[in-house]
């Protein structure tokens, strides 16, 4: 077992073949707050996406998503993003999370893209900016600095 993705086996095929989804539904709370993953558009990598669920919402006044639903999000996006990028099927585990909220995020369909900034033997870093109406007004960013499994392990 691997920390909840099954067996090595299982983790290598899923991965091989890019079922995100696989791995999303084996994450109780991306299930609860609504991710989903899909490739983007512009054939670079995926577009992750957090439903608008009433749950979600921390601010019923204007009504705006809770912040920490809306890093939930963006922590999730950033783990299996690095899961399907790295050289080798590897189970990261996050060290350290920067998240600048950049404006209020609406409660409508919330997107998010991660890029690789860098993977050495043993360390990763992600950037991950979610926004709603258009990518260029994001609503967040974030930097996560990751420490990388053995592979296979």
């Amino acid at each position: 077992m691997v920390d909840g993705f099954g067996d090595t086996e299982w983790l290598a095929r899923t991965r091989a073949s890019g079922d995100v989804a696989a791995w999303l539904a084996r994450i109780p709370y991306a299930r609860r707050i609504g991710v989903s993953a899909a490739p983007a558009e512009d054939g670079e990598g995926l577009i992750f996406r957090l439903e608008p669920r009433e749950d979600n919402v921390g601010n019923r006044l204007l009504p705006a998503l809770h912040g920490g639903v809306v890093a939930a999000f963006m922590e999730t996006a950033a783990t299996l993003d690095l899961m399907l990028a790295a050289r080798e099927p590897r189970l990261p585990r996050i060290v350290d999370v920067s998240l600048d909220y950049l404006r209020s995020a609406r409660v409508v369909p919330t997107l998010a893209r991660c890029e690789l900034m860098r993977e050495g033997r043993r360390l990763a870093n992600v950037r991950v900016h979610a926004w709603q109406q258009s990518e260029d007004v994001p609503v967040a960013t974030a930097r996560l600095h990751f420490v990388l499994g053995e592979p296979g392990a």
